[in-house]
């Protein structure tokens, strides 16, 4: 990364940061890491934890849990917003996702389109096994991405 772009990712965390209060980033934080120590991941041994930040104010966590019918098995991001959407939610306010290895983690393509139907842009703080945290947007990671307005 050249001093630019390192320049404009600072401040593109910046202004993210700015979106969620520091008690909220500290439980999204807490709430991914914890999260994914009850991965279910026989196949893959690659566990990922996500916390997600309602409109509410409450926060739901998921894991990922694998299945041996590998197109059945659910990813931790889409894990957490079912589960809020089941209890009445609707607006992302934000969202984290954690894994316990060096590399970050990224929420595969399904999970950006759910994260999608339920905000149009909100912050996106990844999180590796070193305690790492790199900030996007949902924007950053969906461009030009396709929504429940089009329809």
């Amino acid at each position: 990364m050249n001093q630019s772009q390192s320049q404009l990712f600072e401040k593109m965390a910046t202004e993210l940061k700015g979106l969620l209060d520091s008690d909220s980033i500290n439980e999204l934080v807490t709430k991914a890491k914890a999260a994914y120590e009850n991965a279910y991941v026989p196949y893959s041994h690659y566990p990922v934890g996500s916390a997600v930040l309602f409109s509410s104010g409450k926060i739901y966590s998921g894991c990922n849990v694998e299945n041996a019918s590998y197109g059945l098995t659910i990813c931790a991001e889409r894990n957490a917003i079912f589960q809020a959407i089941a209890q009445g939610e609707r607006e992302v306010k934000g969202i984290a996702i954690a894994v316990p290895t060096d590399v970050f983690p990224s929420p595969c393509g399904a999970c950006r389109q759910v994260i999608r139907e339920f905000a149009v842009d909100c912050p996106v703080i990844l999180i590796n096994g070193k305690g790492q945290i790199r900030w996007t947007s949902l924007k950053a990671l969906l461009p030009e991405a396709f929504g429940p307005e089009f329809l």
